[in-house]
């Protein structure tokens, strides 16, 4: 029972270690080939995990061969196009200029219910509504709405925003983030000044972060 809590262990964390080596692209994200690694690497991990007979390189050297694999796989991806047409495919249009092209949806084994489930996930109820449609090599489909349907923006009205850059964490869960506070060119004794007026200290906050335009939002601790 403990070898196999600790080669649980050693697993999970190699299986851990690998995916972080992989890259950092949302499941929803993943390119087929992720995808199968990332079902392999599970298949291999899960062997060895509850088979003490196995010896526990048996899914570690297969593991670490896939991770070398999907390296050489990106790396194809990364400088050749045709290569990445082959490893990934090529997006297709599934409504262009507001018809829903029947061919792909065939080629690509859509119902119009899927093609409609797939707008409602990028809040557009209305097929009349939409322009194109594009299935992403992820499998996430992109819309692009027709021009009178889209949501204004202040471009629209010849209205200029005001910059407002990227807002900071400056305290998480009671802890000072030293490096966001550099960024900002403010130390400790401004931070504190700041969140006494909160009437706490800033290792009382949950959270403070300050945004683009100096505004500051605080909150403390129960």
């Amino acid at each position: 029972m403990l070898i196999t809590f600790f080669r649980s262990i050693i697993l999970y964390i190699i299986v851990l270690i690998v995916m972080r080596l992989m890259g950092k692209r949302e499941i929803g994200q993943l390119q087929p080939f992720e995808l199968a690694i990332s079902i392999m690497i599970a298949d291999l991990a899960s062997i060895p995990m509850t088979e003490t007979g196995i010896p526990i390189s048996n899914g570690i050297i297969p593991i670490l061969g896939l991770l070398v694999m999907h390296l050489i796989i990106s790396i194809i991806n990364m400088k050749s196009l045709k290569g990445r047409e082959i490893i990934c495919g090529k997006p297709r249009i599934l409504i262009y200029r507001g018809k829903i092209d029947e061919k792909a949806l065939q080629r690509e084994r859509f119902t119009i219910n899927e093609l409609q489930e797939r707008l409602r996930g990028n809040n557009v109820v209305n097929l009349g509504d939409v322009e194109y449609a594009i299935l992403e090599t992820s499998g996430q489909v992109t819309v692009i709405q027709k021009p009178e349907k889209r949501n204004t923006i202040p471009e629209d009205f010849n209205i200029q925003p005001e910059y407002e850059g990227i807002p900071y964490d400056i305290v998480i869960d009671g802890r000072i983030m030293e490096k966001n506070l550099q960024a900002i060119g403010k130390n400790y004794a401004w931070l504190k000044k700041q969140v006494e007026k909160f009437n706490m200290l800033p290792e009382e906050a949950l959270v403070v972060t300050i945004d683009g335009k100096g505004q500051i939002f605080c909150q403390k601790k129960e």
